[in-house]
C-alpha cells in the first residue's frame, strides 16, 4: 500500500472518530434536560437551577426514613440559595408508604418538618411508569456514569452545578455527612 494512502485512512478514520465522539458527547442529557410539575402544580423546568448543585430525593410520609426531611431542611436552610438546591419527589413505589394526596403530602412536609426546599408532585422512581428524569438517574446509559436504581425511599441523587450526575447515597446514609458537605461546598 501507498504510504500517502495509509496516512490519508488514519486522517478519514480520527475525523470519523472524532465526529462519533461529538455527536455522543452533544446527545448527552443532563438534568436541565428535564421538566416536572412542583407538589402545586405548577410546571418545573430544571434548566432553571444552571450553575446549582442539587440534591435530589425520592420521600414518602410514612416511612421509617420520614424522619430525614428535618436533616433535609437543615441542610437546604444552612446552605440552600444560589449556589445549592434540594428537589423532593414523593413516590408510593416501596411499601406503600406515600398513599396521600399533592396537597397532603405538601401540608405534611410543613406541618411536620417545616419543609421549605422545593417538594414536586407525587411521581413513580422505578418501574414501567417510571419519570423520565428518574430513568435518567438510575441508568448509566442515560446518565453516562453509573446505574444506580432506587433501592428504597429517601435515595439522594447528587447533580453537579453543570446538570452531570455526581453521586448517589444509600437510603439511610445522612445528607449532613461530611463527604455532602465537602461536596457542596466544592472540597473534594
Amino acid at each position: 500500500m501507498n504510504i500517502k494512502l495509509i496516512v490519508f485512512a488514519c486522517m478519514v478514520g480520527g475525523l470519523m472518530f472524532a465526529l462519533t465522539s461529538f455527536t455522543r458527547n452533544a446527545d448527552k442529557s443532563t438534568l436541565y434536560d428535564f421538566k416536572a410539575k412542583t407538589i402545586d402544580g405548577k410546571d418545573f423546568d430544571f434548566s432553571t437551577l444552571k450553575g446549582k448543585k442539587v440534591l435530589i430525593v425520592n420521600t414518602a410520609s410514612l416511612c421509617g426514613n420520614t424522619p430525614q426531611y428535618a436533616d433535609l431542611e437543615k441542610l437546604y436552610k444552612e446552605y440552600g440559595g444560589a449556589h445549592f438546591t434540594i428537589i423532593g419527589f414523593p413516590a408510593n413505589n416501596f411499601g406503600s408508604q406515600e398513599p396521600g394526596s399533592n396537597s397532603e403530602i405538601h401540608e405534611f412536609c410543613t406541618k411536620n418538618y417545616g419543609v421549605t426546599f422545593q417538594m414536586m408532585q407525587k411521581i413513580s422512581v422505578k418501574g414501567d411508569s417510571i419519570h423520565p428524569l428518574y430513568s435518567w438517574l438510575t441508568e448509566k446509559s442515560l446518565n453516562g456514569v453509573q446505574d444506580s436504581p432506587v433501592t428504597w425511599n429517601f435515595q439522594k441523587f447528587l447533580i453537579d452545578e453543570n446538570g452531570n450526575w455526581a453521586g448517589v447515597l444509600t437510603p439511610k446514609e445522612s445528607v449532613l455527612e461530611d463527604r455532602v458537605i465537602k461536596w457542596i461546598k466544592g472540597n473534594k
